[in-house]
């Protein structure tokens, strides 16, 4: 095992101390001294066809990343491995351990939802026994372990590394090695198989918060990982506007041009709609009226360092903030702050624009009873301001719903676990201290006093009761998630992680699912929203395409055709089964050529349709090959292809009239 001084110098290094790192040796730096162990046999894998090799991976560079999903400062860390993935793409290789903290997190068809959710392009596995952990002796979320290219582990550190800090350690030993011999390190790309890489087609994508707003008949959505905000009629769920290119970024501007980077929580205050910009580290301002958005707190850089309490910000454009997840307006126009991240809760004051810490001191753990600068919160990511004071907040990390109340000064727990603990959480109902919730990330309140909870890891909607006397489940049969409609007996969510009351329904966001839901609290029932016109919601025309009736190479000769020589037309004619029609958010084209140099190509818009074509004296052929795209009448998103090649051979004679070929085609309903 290296030595102590080696762990503290590298610890040095990696937060930025190279003055002090640089009194070590590049050997003490750069050689570990002990065999990086190899992987258990059993292990589900993420990202690659077949399971990985200590063995196999000696020559390159291995940054093993310990996390788990549900922790904040563990997804801080993704973006940073994405840059280091990006330039050093050819030494290093970086695999996740995900070692999981709440049950659900362990389960490997959830693991995977995430890895398409933010993007991860390296291997990952599902440590959930904790073997590779205990391999390397992690300690905590999230932990970065670093083995050299001779398959020797160097560094174990836990906590956020910057980029910074990476760059110049891997320039480093990557120098140092090709110094040696250029050979030692294996630049040849690992081979990745990406699960779920890319956008599944589905109207919305992993959406995260949503909001009602009974007065102005609008529905606003978070469709996080499309990184825009849409805006739907309440009745009739037809899409009215959307805010956001839904280009990855934290550009301000038009709703067309404007950029926001998985975004969540969202606050309405008259025509101006806040917004909780998670991965730009910023509140964003959507003036609805103008369709303008415009940034009022962070400057886009994740901020390192926490904020002292109560102490005014007065540009808060100019301050880095690390993860805000929800907002919430009180009854004074001030603007409360879930900011996840530094485990806080903030106020923005609109008017004056400043903007401050006023709930917890930073620290990461479930402190209750004591005052509002007292206490410690654990990953805030759901408000509801009930009035009077009143700030609920769903404390994800403690599986718990907290109360700050402003006017006692006081933060007390409300539903889930009442002893301090960051580890006592479960799917029990009943009294508070008894019940247990996981990792809720929702919660708002009906007019009767009932607290409505997102329990998000147990897949489950459940209320505290305007009696307070316990915390019940009222939907969502719970357990490792799915998806169904119907009663509360029946109806199942998967990993619901926004809720929003209005009229006696209440909106979910079915994150998992990428749907919303609506729940009639009078009858019971639990429906899907479906969009009135969901070709709205397709971005730049981008759909999921799928081999309905896929011809591939099929290929249809037709008879001898008899024709007039010189200027012709070649029609085709397509049958369709009822409700499908050609796709308006895709060409479809058909392609013509001839044995005499002919080439033409054309758009095909309609079942009836028509292409001119020219055909010389004599003998030859005609090609045509017909690439169609097609879809259900209200489904434009999901697309069907049909491919067919014909060969139409003819001869051409001035005794001839007919100057006409027709094409016909029945089309299938697909089988999905």
């Amino acid at each position: 095992m290296k030595s102590l001084s080696i762990i503290l110098m590298v610890a040095l290094l990696l937060m930025g101390g190279l003055a002090q790192a640089q009194q070590r040796t590049p050997k003490q730096l750069f050689e570990g001294e002990t065999l990086a162990p190899e992987f258990p046999t059993d292990l589900d894998w993420i990202n690659v066809e077949n399971p990985l090799t200590m063995s196999g991976l000696v020559g390159k560079i291995v940054i093993f990343d310990f996390w788990t999903y549900g922790c904040i400062n563990c997804l801080h860390v993704i973006p940073v491995l994405e840059q280091v993935e990006q330039k050093f793409a050819d030494e290093v290789v970086v695999i996740g351990v995900h070692s999981a903290k709440f049950e659900n997190e362990g389960q490997t068809e959830n693991l995977r939802q995430i890895v398409q959710r933010y993007g991860i392009h390296h291997p990952v596995i599902n440590d959930n026994e904790f073997a590779v952990w205990r391999n390397y002796g992690a300690r905590a979320w999230p932990t970065i372990a670093i083995v050299d290219p001779r398959g020797y582990w160097v560094i174990r550190q836990s906590g956020e590394i910057p980029f910074e800090a990476f760059d110049n350690y891997l320039s480093g030993m990557i120098e140092y090695y090709d110094e040696q011999d250029t050979s030692i390190i294996d630049r040849t790309p690992l081979e990745l198989a990406l699960e779920g890489a890319g956008d599944p087609g589905t109207p919305l994508l992993y959406p995260g918060k949503v909001l009602a707003d009974p007065a102005g008949n609008r529905l606003f959505i978070a469709d996080s990982s499309h990184n825009r905000i849409v805006i739907a009629d309440l009745n009739t769920h037809a899409v009215v506007d959307i805010i956001g290119s839904s280009a990855r970024g934290a550009e301000d501007g038009s709703f067309e041009s404007a950029t926001f980077d998985k975004p969540q929580g969202m606050a309405l205050y008259g025509e101006l709609l806040y917004i909780a910009d998670v991965n730009s580290h910023a509140i964003r301002l959507a003036d609805l009226a103008e369709r303008k958005v415009t940034t009022v707190a962070g400057n886009g850089i994740m901020g390192r360092q926490r904020l002292p309490f109560g102490v005014p910000i007065d540009a808060p454009t100019t301050v880095s903030l690390r993860s805000p997840w929800d907002l919430e307006f009180d009854d004074e126009g001030r603007l409360h702050v879930a900011m996840a991240g530094t485990h806080q809760l903030f106020i923005y004051e609109p008017e004056s624009g400043v903007l401050y810490p006023s709930v917890g001191n930073g620290g990461e753990a479930n402190l209750n009873d004591v005052s509002l600068a007292d206490s410690e919160l654990a990953q805030p990511s759901g408000l509801y301001y009930a009035g009077a004071g009143k700030l609920y907040f769903a404390d994800s990390e403690s599986s718990t719903i907290r109360l700050a109340d402003f006017d006692k000064d006081l933060v007390t727990v409300v539903s889930g676990t009442n002893n301090n603990s960051l580890f006592e959480f479960g799917d029990i109902d009943g009294e508070l201290g008894v019940n247990r919730l996981q990792h809720a990330l929702g919660v708002d309140g009906g007019p009767n006093g009932d607290i409505y909870i997102a329990d998000t890891y147990n897949s489950r909607i459940k209320v505290i009761g305007a009696d307070e006397t316990g915390t019940n489940t009222v939907f969502g049969l719970g357990g490792l998630g799915g998806y169904a409609d119907g009663d509360a007996t029946a109806a199942e969510f998967d990993e619901p992680g926004g809720i929003s009351y209005a009229d006696g329904i209440l909106y979910v966001a079915d994150t998992n699912n990428h749907v919303i839901r609506l729940i009639d609290l009078e009858t019971g029932l639990v429906d899907t929203l479906e969009f009135a016109n969901p070709e709205a919601l397709v971005i730049d025309a981008a759909v999921t395409l799928l081999g309905g009736n896929l011809a591939g190479d099929e290929v249809i000769e037709l008879d001898l055709q008899l024709l007039a020589p010189g200027e012709g037309a070649l029609r085709l004619w397509l049958e369709f089964p009822d409700e499908y029609k050609i796709n308006p958010l895709i060409d479809s084209r058909l392609d013509v050529r001839s044995d005499g140099g002919f080439s033409a190509t054309g758009t095909v818009t309609d079942a009836n349709s028509s292409l001119s074509v020219d055909v010389g004296e004599g003998e030859g052929a005609l090609y045509a090959d017909l690439t169609l795209y097609y879809c259900r009448e209200g489904e434009e998103a999901l697309c069907f292809i049909e491919e067919v090649n014909w060969v139409i051979p003819y001869e051409a004679s001035a005794e001839y009239e007919r100057s006409e070929v027709t094409l016909y085609r029945d089309i299938f309903a697909p089988s999905l």
